[in-house]
């Protein structure tokens, strides 16, 4: 026959307690744990934001470079009228109209090749950081 310890009640709730609390301890690493993954994922969120607009810029820089080109391949002359020139850098610093975030366009054209070069600055960016660049020559027949 199996003889029964008795412990006394206050040991019985003390070991009961411990063990209690060990779950808890255990619980609070698990959350901890999963938070932290959870950041993981929020920040890596943002830098795949960051990534896709970064990459949106650089695709409205060439089809605005393109636009500049065509107007230019269209009339067969590698110079363009002030208000040609005006109306375009007015597009490229309108980031409501399809431009770029604090964008500046230049036509260059020297020894029959043309330069499209077109500056932007992302507003998530420091001051102190350069603007980000988009250039492409093209020579015009």
């Amino acid at each position: 026959m199996a003889t029964k310890t008795n412990l006394p009640r206050s040991g019985r709730s003390a070991r009961r307690s411990a063990v209690l609390g060990v779950g808890l301890i255990e619980v609070m690493v698990s959350l901890v744990i999963f938070l932290i993954g959870v950041l993981g994922l929020v920040k890596l969120q943002a830098h795949a934001i960051q990534v896709d607009t970064q990459a949106g810029d650089r695709n409205r820089a060439a089809e605005l470079a393109n636009e500049v080109v065509t107007q230019m391949w269209t009339s067969q002359t590698s110079g363009l009228s002030e208000e040609v020139k005006t109306a375009w850098n007015d597009r490229v610093a309108d980031a409501a109209r399809g431009g770029l975030p604090n964008g500046k366009g230049e036509v260059t054209a020297k020894d029959g090749v043309t330069t499209v070069t077109i500056t932007w600055h992302p507003p998530w960016r420091a001051a102190s950081e350069p603007d980000q660049t988009y250039l492409t020559q093209v020579v015009i027949p």
